[in-house]
């Protein structure tokens, strides 16, 4: 704790060996985040600048390349600070709001999932309501609760974190995520059950949600062989991407059951995965899966 200026800065101990092969690892996270940003970026601009993309499938899948973008923001520019630095800190309250961050953005993206999920559902299973249901203002509505909803709840568990008093100053990860509530001198029973109920309510909930839009997708498509060719082509990148999600929160939940200092390494390898493979994974799915992002990407880089 630096009592000069009276604030309080936590130490990063997931690093494995960052003195010796720092600019290695600066050079490589460089290069993924330059990918990540470039490869969301263009997608979302032929999004935006093509007007026959301007349908809710293709606004949603711009939302969620543009939460990849601020995710990898949230995260990369740290991490590259941090390789080149002698000493892997942060303070106290910019850890708190990483963690708020993180867990908003991917709170975001399970939400925009849903609603992707539920707008493949309406297209395929009842297509003649689908222009009465998905009109620009129910897209509105749906984008805003996507942010404003997940916010509202990670708010919570940010502001009673911020009540508790911390002994510890030392996290055995790279980043800020749900083991910050290991400095606090006490455990909180009060955050533990919120934490419980916000996984029920903004993971549990929503996912089961989703297998139910694609199971109903799977018997109409069974049952209808002229819906099959329409719901592979727009379904299967949609899938695609909520696999990759689903393992990205596998990923974290393993994390934090490694708490010991002999799988530091694993955990290194896990985090920079589970930082890369969402972001970088979404728009190379959407950009070659999508028939009308493809083409777009075909005129413009050929």
């Amino acid at each position: 704790m630096d009592y000069r200026l009276n604030v309080t800065f936590i130490t990063f101990g997931g690093y494995v060996e960052v003195q010796r092969y720092r600019y290695l690892y600066f050079v490589i996270m460089f290069t993924v985040y330059m990918l990540i940003i470039s490869s969301n970026v263009t997608i979302v601009y032929i999004i935006m600048i093509h007007k026959n993309l301007h349908e809710p499938m293709y606004i949603f899948i711009a939302a969620l390349l543009i939460n990849s973008v601020l995710f990898s923001t949230v995260i990369y520019p740290k991490l590259l600070v941090d390789f080149l630095s002698e000493k892997q800190i942060i303070s106290y309250p910019a850890c708190l709001f990483q963690w708020f961050l993180y867990y908003w953005l991917g709170g975001s993206d399970l939400v925009i999932l849903s609603i992707m999920g539920y707008d493949r559902y309406v297209s395929i299973c009842n297509p003649l309501k689908y222009t009465t249901i998905m009109q620009k203002t129910t897209v509105k509505i749906f984008l805003i609760a996507a942010w404003i909803l997940p916010a509202c709840q990670i708010s919570v568990a940010m502001l009673l974190s911020a009540k508790k008093q911390i002994c510890t100053f030392h996290l055995k990860g790279i980043l800020c995520d749900s083991t910050v509530q290991t400095l606090h001198c006490v455990r909180s029973t009060l955050l533990n059950i919120y934490g419980l109920t916000v996984f029920v309510t903004a993971v549990l909930l929503p996912v089961l949600f989703i297998l139910f839009t694609y199971s109903r997708i799977l018997v109409v498509s069974y049952r209808c062989r002229g819906v099959r060719r329409r719901a592979a082509q727009t379904c299967l990148p949609h899938l695609l991407v909520l696999i990759n999600f689903t393992s990205l929160i596998s990923f974290f939940l393993l994390l934090d059951q490694l708490k010991l200092d002999s799988q530091k390494t694993v955990r290194l390898i896990l985090t920079i995965q589970g930082v890369t493979y969402q972001p970088l994974f979404n728009p190379i799915i959407y950009g070659l899966k999508m028939r009308r992002i493809h083409d777009h990407l075909k005129k413009l880089f050929c």
